[in-house]
């Protein structure tokens, strides 16, 4: 699965989920869940209903949001350097238990593209005392669900049981982290899965070779131009030796978070995470070292035609900063930004282009601020019948010329504010909302401080951090342009 991505979504979602294309590596070509997700990759807005929130639910309780915490988590750090989050939820006797690892494909070595993506599949191929799949079948055999995916930054294995089956799910988890087996049978088997997966969810979707050929000339030297599933050539070189390589170097209890939610109290986690987990060794893990991205001085514009194609698309893309970037005092106003632009039927955007001048069946725009490294701010427009592409982007980039240089509005703002602090209202709906925000911003360089004041710090942009913002960030010189088109018929 790829977490980096350029859909929309709710902005408070889109804080700690991003946009789905450019993280994931099985929805679209970033996304690896190989059996069915249990968190869609448009965020934390579609898991907790965010559209379906009326005025007077926005307005509930906002007044002490700022002083309020949103999880309640608490956390600890086990001896061999494994951190713990637990969210208590008694809404069912059930518990979400996700170990994340800090790497991801952007952690790969030259030449390997797809290895953190591989490593994730081998990971249900059999330890020391488990065969092959016999993990899933026991927590299937549990009433259990299970799955995993890998990102730019983050590759993570989650299961979903009954809350008394939780420490199955521990013992056989931890087993995995140290003792996986794998064979040149076992691995090449898979191999050719991935590359089935490829040919189908990249290469045989025109959109998302657009997007892949998008990410590719976004970034001229970070690894986030790579594709998270790979390339095909270099899929094809991976193999026994460069996966365990890749587990040897970064699978370790001190390079992890383990996050559970759910019908449990912290003393039964601690003394289950002990049992089992501590007693993995902590291993010397590298640091993370990608290359800088250099200063971008032109525009670019990429061009997909294909039969395949029934519904033209238009994407423009702009480097953005991240929380942990330069410009990271930026990264709240983009989210208001992002709400204000492309937060739904009522944004800047679907209003204007959809509503009003009837151009558009569709507008939006996505901003992920979690990236570990920088991130990008997208904006997106599908045409009505018969609507020229050119007199569509036309129309897009009048509103995008419009936002910087005129701003956005006091009301705006404070419109925006008050609907992603009521997402953050009802965020503890989900049982898997928190652990996939926990497990996101602490493998990408956040703290679980820095989630809890996620309210608080969203109600303190002002009009003029946004407008900074998009000054900012919204620079043609670093910006990318995709059109994706039906193939001529003449």
């Amino acid at each position: 699965m790829r977490a980096r991505g350029r859909e929309a979504a709710g902005a408070w979602c889109r804080a700690f989920y991003g946009p789905a294309d450019r993280f994931f590596a099985i929805a679209s070509l970033d996304t690896d869940m190989r059996r069915s997700p249990s968190v869609p990759a448009h965020g934390l807005a579609r898991l907790v209903g965010a559209a379906a929130f009326s005025l007077a639910l926005v307005l509930t309780g906002l007044a002490s949001l700022a002083q309020a915490r949103v999880f309640d988590p608490e956390t600890f750090t086990l001896a061999n350097g494994l951190q713990v989050v637990v969210i208590e939820n008694r809404r069912a006797p059930i518990v979400t238990h996700m170990i994340w690892y800090k790497v991801g494909a952007a952690d790969e070595s030259a030449g390997e593209s797809g290895n953190a993506h591989f490593l994730e599949h081998l990971m249900f191929k059999g330890t020391k005392t488990l065969g092959v799949g016999e993990f899933s079948k026991i927590i299937a055999q549990n009433g259990g669900q299970e799955n995993a995916f890998t990102s730019s930054d983050y590759t993570a294995y989650f299961q979903t049981v009954a809350s008394d089956r939780l420490e199955i799910v521990m013992r056989h988890e931890a087993d995995r982290m140290v003792n996986l087996v794998l064979t040149d049978a076992v691995v090449l088997s898979e191999r050719d899965v991935i590359l089935e997966e490829r040919r189908s969810r990249v290469d045989n979707e025109p959109g998302s070779q657009l997007r892949e050929t998008m990410q590719a000339v976004q970034f001229l030297n970070h690894p986030y131009r790579l594709p998270v599933i790979g390339w095909e050539h270099e899929i094809r070189s991976l193999n026994t030796e460069t996966a365990l390589a890749f587990y040897r170097r970064w699978y370790a209890p001190n390079n992890a978070v383990l996050v559970v939610a759910g019908d449990v109290d912290a003393d039964e986690v601690r003394h289950l995470a002990e049992k089992y987990y501590g007693a993995v060794p902590a291993r010397a893990v590298p640091e993370r070292q990608r290359p800088a991205e250099p200063p971008q001085q032109a525009a670019r514009r990429v061009t997909l035609e294909s039969a395949r194609v029934r519904q033209p698309s238009l994407t423009i893309s702009y480097l953005a900063p991240g929380q942990n970037s330069p410009g990271s005092e930026y990264a709240y106003p983009l989210q208001v930004l992002d709400q204000i632009l492309g937060g739904g039927a009522t944004s800047r955007l679907y209003r204007s282009l959809v509503v009003e001048q009837g151009l558009a069946a569709s507008a939006g725009s996505g901003y992920d601020s979690t990236a570990y490294d920088m991130s990008t701010f997208d904006f997106y427009v599908s045409p009505r019948p018969n609507v020229d592409m050119a007199k569509l982007e036309e129309a897009l980039r009048a509103e995008l010329g419009r936002v910087i240089r005129d701003g956005v509005t006091e009301d705006e703002v404070a419109l925006a504010k008050r609907q992603l602090q009521a997402q953050a209202v009802f965020a503890r709906d989900s049982l898997s909302t928190a652990p996939n925000i926990f497990g996101r911003a602490l493998t990408t360089g956040s703290t679980v401080a820095e989630v809890e004041a996620w309210p608080e710090r969203i109600g303190a942009v002002t009009v003029e951090h946004v407008n900074a913002a998009t000054r900012a960030t919204l620079r043609e010189v670093q910006s990318v342009t995709g059109l994706l088109l039906p193939e001529p018929t003449t």
